[in-house]
């Protein structure tokens, strides 16, 4: 008899989620592509502190593209540092030119 239920989306590390977007700094601009790492119990979670950290940046308004998990660390720069910085609870904001 399983004594622990074994659910195929437990992690057993931290969850580390990246989240491919555009934002736009003014209304009627181009936008930015970006990437955000950030740890997040959830990705409902993972979502509202992207949005807030954009926020907080300056953001107006942002396109969420895509949603998912960073499985092992990244080894280029600057999503390594970004991965880092996402495990010490910081929301790191990774800009496109």
């Amino acid at each position: 008899m399983i004594s622990t239920p074994d659910n195929d989306n437990n992690s057993d590390g931290p969850m580390v989620f990246i989240i491919i977007a555009k934002a736009y700094e003014e209304a009627g601009t181009e936008g930015i592509d970006l990437h955000i790492l950030l740890s997040a119990p959830d990705d409902d979670s993972a979502v509202r502190e992207a949005l807030n950290a954009l926020a907080e940046e300056g953001f107006l308004e942002a396109d969420l593209d895509q949603i998912g998990m960073v499985t092992e660390p990244p080894a280029e720069e600057p999503h390594a540092s970004a991965y880092q910085g996402a495990l010490e609870g910081e929301v790191a904001i990774i800009r496109f030119n």
